[in-house]
């Protein structure tokens, strides 16, 4: 049976406010903190279109009010499930600007476990929106997706076998160094800034690099803020994390 959910979330960036609204309301600038490729028309009733694993989905643009308010509401499927986003944007003094987000819409039959998902990962894509905002301002992201199923083992060993491959202590606490060498793009070299129970964010001078396990499941959202193929830059992470794993 659908329910019903929503989600708010208030964060103060070190950006103006439209440097936020760039960023929370432009293919471009989606791709550069959260998750998947987009492409959004830039008006109300227009298309934003998300892809990530190969799948994509269409959300109707519900409110494009530039510099201060952005949304979107994807189709109710026959199950009711739907998804709405809403971006509200105020500048503050000092070069600074509040964001409030509000995720809402309607859940599944494991509605329990997707809906601590989405409230444990907003805090965490918040983050890497701020680390972008601070570190990679002007620049844009290249996003990189990668999914490696392993479905007879538990969270924690997968989470053991990413940090052993970013050559980090077995806590990878933060501010500690991560390093990899996937073939054909830019090595990770940098400092741990999310590490917790299933998640580990790192922060280089080139890429914001996020790795996520599930039991049976390891996943990866990258940004690269250097040229680079998309398609290609998929392949080499892919091919990492699967060797990571093996």
């Amino acid at each position: 049976m659908p329910h019903e959910f929503e989600l708010p979330f208030e964060v103060t960036l070190p950006a103006t406010p439209d440097q936020v609204w760039d960023a929370v309301a432009s293919g471009p600038g989606i791709d550069s903190w959260f998750m998947g490729r987009n492409d959004v028309e830039p008006r109300e009733s227009g298309v934003a279109r998300m892809t990530a694993g190969g799948q994509a989905e269409d959300a109707v643009v519900t409110a494009y009010e530039p510099g201060r308010r952005f949304a979107t509401r994807t189709a109710r499927r026959a199950d009711g499930r739907f998804m709405a986003f809403e971006y509200l944007v105020e500048g503050r003094g000092q070069g600074s600007t509040v964001l409030r987000v509000v995720h809402s819409g309607m859940l599944g039959d494991d509605w329990a476990d997707e809906y601590d998902a989405l409230r444990r990962g907003w805090p965490l894509h918040l983050d890497t929106l701020r680390e972008y905002l601070e570190h990679f301002a002007g620049r844009t992201g290249v996003p990189v997706f990668g999914a490696v199923p392993a479905p007879e083992r538990t969270a924690d060993e997968l989470r053991a076998a990413v940090v052993r491959a970013l050559d980090l202590d077995g806590d990878a606490p933060v501010g500690s160094r991560a390093r990899a060498t996937p073939d054909g793009v830019p090595a990770l070299d940098g400092e741990v800034t999310w590490s917790d129970a299933d998640r580990v964010k790192v922060r280089t001078a080139d890429g914001l690099y996020a790795f996520f396990v599930a039991d049976g499941l390891a996943l990866m959202f990258h940004h690269l803020f250097v040229p680079a193929s998309p398609d290609a830059a998929d392949a080499a992470w892919q091919q990492w994390l699967t060797a990571a794993l093996a």
